[in-house]
């Protein structure tokens, strides 16, 4: 699944990230393309605060992206 932040500010990536990754089944992958530069902070601190795992993270071209799999006991 692929979620796009891509123009939101702060706090709206993180929060409609919540949404998202309730929608995901347990074991499931995320993608999520940003454009706040604040996420770099916010995304890593959501998933550990949560118990997601955050498979990677990384800047190409102005966009934030983050790749993000919910724990399989979900």
């Amino acid at each position: 699944m692929i979620f796009d932040a891509s123009g939101l500010m702060c706090p709206e990536p993180v929060m409609l990230l919540h949404g998202k990754v309730r929608e995901l089944p347990a074991g499931g992958l995320l993608k999520v393309i940003a454009t706040d530069p604040s996420t770099r902070r916010d995304i890593p601190k959501f998933c550990h605060f949560l118990g997601y795992e955050l498979l990677e993270q990384r800047e190409d071209k102005g966009s934030y992206l983050y790749w993000i799999r919910k724990s399989a006991s979900a």
